[in-house]
């Protein structure tokens, strides 16, 4: 099942191998598109990776997790964004990105979040939003959303999870607001309705978040499902499921560790997901996904170390792709 084409709308994945967004930190400050990112994502396009969602790509410059991210805060930054979509699409695969404020942990200005609580470490003590700082993100959420339409994107994935804004304000370990956003799901709702006026209803949006945060009075998979049924009438078609971010905490990390987490919000919501967690074996995705944990499998850390892990592990499977013509000669 792991070799299927999956069908999103009107996109046809051409399997269910997803490299998820993972920060890159080769941007200059102004944010735009370097060589590199052109490289980086087209190897993973020619190596068979049915999905690429770019990685987070700040919508405000204060916004950013370190002053290398990639911006979409300006309209000086879609001609190299519709670069690398170009890139992906000539390579066969699908496009898509990520939109992210980095909130409390960004370290590219004055931080901002719900409430003046830091995430400790090294990060400040950020300023308490305003109303109008809400209005300013809301209105920069759905620009950035504008922009990803115009260079070309099929998928948008909002970040809603590891800790950044949104999630800020949908945890209650980092939320301690009196007014209406005491209540995270009212600033999530505000977010996804105002990119849903802007993204063509025909292309996907999807939503990452953090299904648990591994500490008492935290985020559950519960909490997480109903602020996810709380707005996807507005439009919301995919759930990337990820976890932790938001507390310094350890985690039992393991090969397919959070793919319960996925199976849950798929059951709780009804939506397809986007499952995964140091997964390094095909044979442990085609399982997960032929159990039913996930719709979608994300592979990340090890399409950092091989880029056409996709192509060269699909005998081991037992299935017979189409193998880039340039590189047969290298086909086991």
């Amino acid at each position: 099942m792991l070799y299927q084409p999956f069908i999103l709308k009107n996109i046809t994945l051409k399997n269910r191998v997803v490299m998820p967004p993972m920060c890159m930190y080769s941007a200059e400050k102004d944010g735009k598109v370097q060589p590199f990112h052109l490289v980086h994502y087209g190897s993973r396009a020619v190596g068979g990776v049915g999905l690429i969602i770019q990685e987070a790509t700040a919508i405000m410059p204060n916004g950013r997790i370190t002053e290398n991210d990639l911006g979409i805060w300006s309209d000086d930054h879609v001609p190299g964004l519709k670069s690398i979509v170009d890139m992906i699409h000539d390579m066969g695969s699908v496009a898509g990105i990520q939109i992210n404020h980095a909130g409390r942990k960004a370290k590219s200005g004055i931080a901002i979040g719900p409430s003046p609580i830091t995430y400790g470490g090294d990060y400040s003590i950020p300023k308490e939003m305003t109303l109008d700082d809400i209005h300013e993100v809301v209105e920069a959420f759905k620009n950035a959303a504008r922009r990803a339409d115009q260079a070309g994107y099929d998928l948008l994935e909002i970040h809603g999870a590891h800790g950044y804004l949104i999630f800020e304000f949908l945890s209650p370990i980092s939320n301690k607001r009196t007014d209406r956003y005491k209540d995270g799901k009212i600033f999530l709702r505000e977010v996804v309705e105002a990119i849903s006026s802007v993204w063509p209803k025909e292309k996907v949006l999807a939503i990452r978040v953090s299904a648990h945060e591994y500490v008492e009075h935290g985020v559950t998979p519960e909490m997480i499902s109903d602020a996810i049924n709380y707005v996807k009438d507005l439009g919301i078609d995919l759930i990337d499921v990820s976890s932790g971010g938001n507390i310094l905490v350890k985690i039992n990390a393991y090969p397919g560790y959070q793919l319960e987490l996925a199976r849950k919000v798929r059951t709780l919501t009804q939506l397809p997901v986007i499952g995964g967690g140091l997964i390094t074996d095909l044979r442990m995705a085609e399982h997960a996904i032929s159990r039913g944990d996930a719709d979608l499998i994300y592979l990340g850390r090890v399409l950092l170390r091989d880029p056409y892990i996709v192509i060269n592990q699909a005998a081991e499977l037992g299935v017979e792709i189409d193998y880039p013509k340039a590189y047969i000669r290298g086909k086991k």
